[in-house]
């Protein structure tokens, strides 16, 4: 009986995530042998560099882009701009006659900034630029009009909690990283209304600044006041701060007219080209569809869809079909969390041991300068190896680790993952602001960054055996 019940238990398990990856569930090849059979791919990556640096789809990725963005302008959560670039995109993928077009539902935030308004009023009148974070609340229809309290850290606002009871937080924290600054918009507001601050400011997380704003989704605490809060430029965070260093009284007046609906029904946007021998298997390439309300959405992460879709249009054009089955994932609502991103995981997690890799590019389309990647280190070993196909257009880095919020979840059980990596040093300078237009994108870059996301995509999805990845270490006893 004991043995009975062992069996039917089993069989509710979740697949091991990162079981053995050949058919057999062995590897049969030596490394030598792999490398020989990567090495084979040299004449259809050189095909895919030329046909996409240099030939007739040079350029092809911005000009789709262009026309997008142009069209269609920012993809909100949850607005109507992003139902109509679902639809947009819909059609265009079937009239680049690729398979199994369809849309998968999800529910996704709907937020609404709304009209915004900030002003100082003392010691002088000067119009702030602010751009309200993704979820606030609004301020109440009269406006907030209060004194401002300047710190330069969470650290400092706890030492000077009781100075900020019934005033406007002004966050002024230094630029360093992306990851270590972007925890002010995220949390600036719950450290703010815990210390009894009536709206808090938080300054841009940009590395440069023209007077420019940037938002993002920022989330309240269960318990905490839920008060308003907004980004403002570099510029005027420092002002504050100088003025407050000297001593001198700062009371600004802030109108916010946000709102939050109920969840919204949108759509994950699915393509293929699929696989001839082994067309369960995948290996998914993807960007984010929708963006925030301001600019164009371009560089986040148009860039990085429309490469996406490049790859599958370059390998159409050639006349290929790997072994495998190459899917283009156009994610919606990752700049809410990847709310559409975690549902299609939790749709499609019972097949986790047919997922090759999963490949995401979000970080810009600027020079290429190799691939983020995140495995075993056979699998790295591996990917390494087809990094040097890239070798004609110097490309060939391979670096710790891939980035993305839209295929995290797959990383974080074993499935191998990968993110275009490129020079991010101006990214920051327009991400989530007004400044992310096509006039951020180069089109020789974009050809670039297509040409690497192809090869790679196409040579993993065409090799005999998938990647390895670790064994599953998951230990169960059912007899204690």
């Amino acid at each position: 009986m004991k043995y009975l019940f062992l069996i039917f238990f089993m069989n509710f398990l979740p697949p091991c995530a990162g079981k053995s990856l050949s058919r057999d569930g062995n590897y049969s090849k030596t490394f030598e042998d792999i490398k020989k059979e990567i090495g084979g791919y040299s004449n259809i990556a050189k095909a895919i560099i030329d046909l996409a640096v240099h030939g007739e789809a040079q350029n092809r990725s911005y000009e789709r882009l262009a026309v997008f963005a142009d069209t269609i302008g920012p993809r909100l959560s949850g607005s109507k701009n992003l139902d109509a670039a679902i639809k947009y995109m819909f059609s265009a993928l079937q009239e680049d006659r690729l398979e199994n077009v369809h849309l998968e539902p999800v529910k996704v935030p709907h937020w609404e900034r709304g009209e915004e308004f900030a002003m100082m009023l003392e010691p002088r009148n000067h119009s702030i630029a602010i751009l309200g974070l993704g979820n606030s609340v609004a301020t109440p229809p009269e406006g907030i009009t209060a004194e401002v309290i300047v710190v330069a850290s969470f650290d400092e606002l706890h030492r000077r909690a009781q100075e900020a009871k019934g005033k406007v937080v002004v966050y002024n924290q230094p630029f360093i990283t992306y990851g270590e600054t972007v925890q002010y918009r995220s949390q600036g507001a719950v450290e703010a209304a815990k210390v009894g601050a009536v709206a808090s400011l938080i300054r841009s997380i940009a590395s440069f600044s023209i007077h420019s704003p940037h938002t993002g989704w920022q989330n309240y605490q269960p318990g905490v006041p839920q008060i308003p809060t907004a980004c403002i430029s570099v510029e005027d965070a420092e002002m504050m701060s100088r003025m407050s260093l000297r001593g001198t009284k700062i009371v600004v007046y802030l109108k916010m007219g946000a709102k939050t609906y109920p969840d919204s029904s949108s759509l994950n946007t699915v393509a293929e080209i699929v696989g001839s021998k082994y067309p369960e298997q995948i290996v998914l390439v993807s960007g984010h569809l929708d963006s925030w309300d301001v600019g164009q959405g371009a560089m986040d992460d148009g860039g990085g869809a429309f490469i996406s879709w490049e790859a599958l249009s370059l390998v159409k054009d050639l006349g290929l079909r790997p072994k495998r089955t190459l899917r283009l994932v156009l994610w919606t609502g990752e700049e809410q969390g990847g709310v559409g991103a975690e549902q299609y995981y939790q749709l499609h997690k019972e097949n986790i041991s047919n997922f090759d890799i999963v490949m995401e590019s979000d970080e810009g389309t600027f020079k290429p300068m190799g691939l983020g990647f995140t495995g075993t280190d056979e699998a790295r070993d591996i990917v390494k190896e087809i990094m040097t196909l890239l070798l004609p257009i110097n490309v060939t880095n391979i670096y710790d680790t891939a980035e993305g919020i839209d295929i995290d979840y797959w990383m974080r059980d074993g499935v191998p993952g990968a993110s275009l990596h490129d020079d991010i040093s101006k990214y920051f300078w327009f991400h989530h602001s007004h400044g992310d237009t096509m006039t951020v994108q180069d089109p020789n870059q974009m050809n670039l960054c297509a040409a690497v996301w192809t090869v790679v995509s196409y040579v993993i999805a065409d090799m005999e055996e998938m990647l390895p990845r670790a064994s599953c270490s998951r230990k169960i006893d059912l007899f204690s």
